[in-house]
């Protein structure tokens, strides 16, 4: 890749940036959101790590990049290992084919960046 792999800490952290300024000027849809995510990402049948997993591979079949960040640190925080990811990534390769594998590449360079 011209340039070398993608930052994903920069990433998330402009991302951020930029949602502060949205908070400015749309609060209310940016509460909904949160709520929408909190309600979304809560354990039930599902645990809150199965659930990060299933946005990271919707985030890798999006090319979604700060996704990808985003989600990639929350399974680093909720003690995923590099065979739970390696496995997942596997399936997105699967169900998205050649793009797919490319952010799946990006996807497990985000991961090594978490480890950091």
């Amino acid at each position: 890749m011209a340039g070398g792999p993608k930052d994903y800490k920069a990433i998330t952290s402009s991302v951020n940036d930029g949602i502060g300024g949205l908070r400015d000027h749309g609060d209310e849809v940016l509460k909904a959101f949160g709520g929408l995510s909190k309600a979304a990402m809560t354990d039930g049948a599902l645990d809150k790590k199965t659930k990060e997993l299933i946005a990271l591979a919707i985030g890798v079949a999006k090319q979604c990049d700060a996704c990808i960040g985003f989600h990639t640190q929350a399974l680093r925080k909720l003690g995923a290992s590099d065979e739970e990811v390696s496995e997942m990534l596997g399936v997105s390769v699967y169900m998205g084919g050649g793009p797919s594998l490319m952010y799946a590449a990006d996807t497990w360079t985000a991961w090594q960046q978490t480890g950091d």
